[in-house]
């Protein structure tokens, strides 16, 4: 599992990493976090977050996605592994409501940011699971 071997390690870039990644690691960034793009270059976690009823909500959410930008590898209650290489961003937001952001850590170190959704029932659904699974198998083939 990635995750094992690497957990008192900083993420190291490939020689052939974007200059964005490597700009962003100079700024203290561990993963910078990147949105998945379809192949119609859509964003929809972008989109979901923009059509956040609350600024205060997408504050939130942010914040949290830069605590693991800068913190990786981070545990609970920010962060959790749900299977399969993909983690999930834990946001509580205001009226009790709760926030998840599904991402993964690519090849090239980055975190990509695969689904978002408000959080209805205790257990992570298995579309929104399926959905981020199926999301970061098209980021993969993009990237080869």
């Amino acid at each position: 599992m990635w995750y094992t071997p690497c957990v008192s390690k900083k993420p190291k870039f490939p020689a052939e990493a974007d200059a964005q990644s490597k700009a962003l690691e100079k700024q203290g960034k561990r993963v910078p976090a990147i949105f998945f793009r379809t192949e119609a270059s859509g964003e929809p976690v972008r989109d979901w977050l923009k059509g956040l009823p609350s600024a205060e909500d997408r504050k939130r959410i942010g914040e949290d996605i830069k605590t693991v930008e800068f913190g990786w590898p981070v545990g609970m209650p920010v962060c959790r592994p749900l299977g399969d290489g993909i983690y999930e961003v834990r946001t509580n937001l205001a009226q009790n409501r709760i926030a998840r952001m599904l991402f993964y850590i690519d090849r090239k170190g980055r975190m990509v940011l695969l689904h978002g959704f408000i959080k209805k029932t205790r257990k992570t659904p298995n579309v929104d699971l399926e959905l981020a699974r199926s999301n970061k198998g098209k980021h993969q083939r993009g990237l080869q």
